[in-house]
This record gives C-alpha cells, structure tokens and sequence, in this order.
C-alpha cells in the first residue's frame, strides 16, 4: 500500500501532583488552549481538552507516527512550563507521573466528547478516583488500587 491511513482515537487523562486542586478557574482556558496547540504542534488532532482543578482529559485523533508517551510527555514538559512562566501559582507546578489512556471507535467521538466537555458536572456525582478507577475497570486494565495516584488523604 502507498500510504498510510489510520483512524486512531484515544482519550488521555492525567493529574495534578499529589492530586492537588490547582488548576484555577481563572487560567484553566488558557492551558486548556495551550495544551490543544501542543498536539496540533507535534501534528495530531485535538478534538477536546477539558478537566478539573485536579485533573485533565484530553481527547486526541492520533496518527501512528508518534507514540502516545512521547506525546503526553511533551504535553507535559510543556504545559508545565507554560503555568510555572505565567506565575499561574505562588509555588512549582507539576505533573503526576503515569497515565491513562483509552481508545475509542469513530462511533464514539460525540459520547466521549460530551463526556470530557461536562466534567464539572460529571463530578459533582463522582469523584476523580472512582471515575479513573471505573474507565480502569471498563477498558479491562489490571491495576493494584494502591499504586494509581500519589493520593493526598
């Protein structure tokens, strides 16, 4: 075949070190934004970039050309950088280690998307971890509960 073609869609949800509610109102656009110019820099799509002042969701149509960890590191060095230049925070931003990350048809765009654009009222009936742990559940992806996220209790 001369080319290739793929059809690649695949959500990534990551979050704030120590699960930490830092992602503030009043800049979440900008690095929602951001973030979005990101992966359209490194030459993919970005279908919809949304979260919550502890975590992010990120919906990507992704070519096969680059691998997903090489993508969300970048998202990550560089949002992290973008917040910790604009002063967004009194102290040092960062990343969780880790991700998730799971695929979907071209049939669920439209759900997935929807999905990601209302989590704030999404959350108001779920917290992150149980949400996090149910995609876990529902994609079929071992995991020891324990060793997810650097929880803050």
């Amino acid at each position: 075949m001369a080319g290739t073609f793929s059809q690649i869609y695949i959500q990534i949800v990551f979050a704030v070190r120590s699960r930490e509610n830092l992602i503030s109102k009043e800049w979440k656009e900008q690095l929602h934004k951001y973030i979005s110019g990101i992966i359209t820099g490194k030459g993919q799509k970005s279908i919809i970039v949304n979260g919550m002042p502890d975590h992010i969701h990120v919906f990507v149509g992704l070519r096969p050309s680059m691998a997903i960890s090489d993508l969300v590191r970048d998202i990550k060095n560089n949002s992290t950088n973008f917040i910790n230049e604009k002063g967004f925070l009194r102290r040092r931003f960062s990343w969780q280690e880790g991700f998730g990350a799971f695929s979907y048809s071209h049939s669920h765009i439209g759900r997935v998307y929807n999905y990601i654009l209302r989590q704030e009222e999404h959350h108001r009936k779920k917290s992150f971890r149980k949400e996090y742990t149910e995609l876990l559940k529902k994609f079929n992806i071992e995991h020891n509960p324990k060793y997810l996220f650097d929880w803050i209790e």
